[in-house]
């Protein structure tokens, strides 16, 4: 397949600026008003269907446990639980709250997936059991809440305005002087101080109208605070926990690990591969032409004997030039001498392509000697097969660090673009996926851009703070 990517986006300003002033504050508080209020009436429904559905499925299963029906019921019930917290989660998104963390479904650390093993991890797991008690308990009653609350805000506070509209079309008793309305008689009567000699209509326009107002007015908080209210329950129960970030970093060090290992096998085989069929060949018939100058030399025939020792020379050199080129994919001196910086050069000054190189000399405080090796072997690699392989003249090879907010390096990124016939794919067992599997074991990830005709665009990428 062929992964297309982009060079990681800079890191964005904090859009959560301090508010200044009560009006900045309270004209923010409405610009999130209405998804509140979508959110607040949506949830209702949500919470309803929840219990309708979560209720008589998770009893049914408890009952039906002795004839072992009940376990695959309840299970079904624990993820239709996880799809509707999933579905509360981001029907949160609508009111401009924060995004709450996706949990940990798989906790599990051991390789084991044998069917019941896979069958009851959702049993295994407490996210679920929350999941089930906040969509079939906490949520309805919550939601109930809010959505009478929300319900009485918005039809005191939009009706109260707008009284002196639709109030003309309700039916009501009429007055023998045309004034219209029968409570608004009884609150005349009750404030005449107030009231007195206003007509029934006008006194239920003027109250409609104040309580709109008031209620209006305090909507955005109202509303808002009902929203922040689901959202700290949905962060409690919904959310990811700190041993969920433990979790995974262990689940992530172990599969890293794994791809290390199985990195360096492969490795370890393809040079013995590599010797094999290169230095090797060349020694044991520099071996064989020593032994014929021997005799050559013995019979006198000084001709032949010099022309089997430029032979001889010929294997020789070869079989140095092989072993230094096998050895500058391990670890080259000028790597451990001088650093990463200039190894990185000095392999792009001695490609046969014509390489602009853009190294960051930063990097050689900021890495691991770890780090440093793979990021030289895979970039040694990138280039041999872009001269093998893709046809290229030119490429640029650029490494540089990325930082976080605090101003320290956090990621390695190394590119190599060509201008090569592009195509360039991984696949099992080829080139592109040891140099994935070696960035595996740092943590890292290889990306690769490259489609038919070129350019080919190659990067990697290292964490930083995980591998050194």
């Amino acid at each position: 397949m062929t992964v297309t990517t982009t060079e990681p986006a800079p890191l964005q300003p904090d859009a959560s600026r301090p508010v200044t002033g009560f009006w900045e504050s309270y004209g923010r508080a409405w610009i999130r008003t209405p998804g509140s209020a979508l959110y607040l009436l949506a949830v209702f429904v949500l919470a309803m269907l929840s219990i309708s559905v979560l209720a008589p499925l998770f009893w049914t299963s408890v009952g039906l446990l002795v004839i072992l029906i009940g376990l695959p019921l309840g299970v079904l019930t624990l993820l239709i639980a996880r799809g509707f917290g999933v579905a509360d989660r981001y029907l949160l998104l609508l009111t401009g709250l924060p995004e709450i963390p996706e949990p940990e479904w798989n906790r599990d650390t051991t390789d084991s997936t044998g069917f019941w093993r896979t069958l009851t991890r959702p049993i295994r797991n407490a996210h679920y059991w929350l999941y089930l008690v906040h969509g079939m308990i906490v949520n309805p009653i919550i939601s109930t809440i809010s959505f009478a609350l929300t319900t009485v805000w918005l039809s005191i506070g939009l009706g109260g305005l707008t009284y002196w509209f639709w109030g003309l079309f309700l039916p009501r008793g009429w007055n023998d002087d045309g004034s219209g309305g029968e409570w608004g008689n009884y609150v005349a009567d009750y404030l005449p101080w107030l009231f007195g000699g206003w007509s029934n209509w006008a006194v239920e326009v003027t109250l409609y109208l104040i309580a709109g107002i008031l209620f209006t007015a305090t909507m955005p908080w109202v509303l808002g605070g009902l929203a922040r209210g689901h959202h700290a329950v949905a962060r409690g129960m919904l959310g990811r926990w700190s041993s969920d970030d433990l979790a995974a970093e262990v689940r992530a060090e172990a599969a890293a690990r794994g791809a290390a290992v199985h990195a360096e096998d492969v490795a370890l085989r393809r040079l013995e591969r590599d010797i094999h069929d290169g230095p090797q060949q060349r020694l044991v018939r520099l071996q064989m032409d020593l032994a014929a100058l021997e005799r050559r030399a013995e019979s006198g025939d000084a001709d032949a004997a010099a022309e089997l020792a430029r032979e001889a020379r010929g294997h020789a050199k070869a079989a140095l030039d092989e072993l230094r080129a096998l050895s500058s994919g391990v670890a080259p001196p000028l790597l451990q001498d001088r650093g990463l910086a200039a190894a990185l050069d000095a392999l792009a000054t001695t490609s046969p392509l014509s390489v602009q190189a853009e190294i960051d000399p930063a990097i050689d405080r900021a890495v691991s000697q770890e780090v440093a090796r793979t990021v030289y072997f895979v970039l040694a690699e990138l280039m041999t097969n872009a001269v093998k392989h893709s046809g290229a003249t030119a490429a640029t090879v650029r490494a540089s660090l990325r930082r976080g907010a605090s101003g320290a390096p956090t990621h390695l990124d190394v590119w190599v673009v060509d201008n090569g016939r592009g195509g360039a794919v991984i696949t099992s067992g080829h080139g592109l996926e040891g140099l994935r599997e070696r960035l595996a074991g740092l943590r890292g990830l290889l990306v690769v851009t490259s489609p038919v005709g070129g350019p080919t665009s190659v990067g990697a990428h290292i964490p930083l703070a995980v591998a050194s």
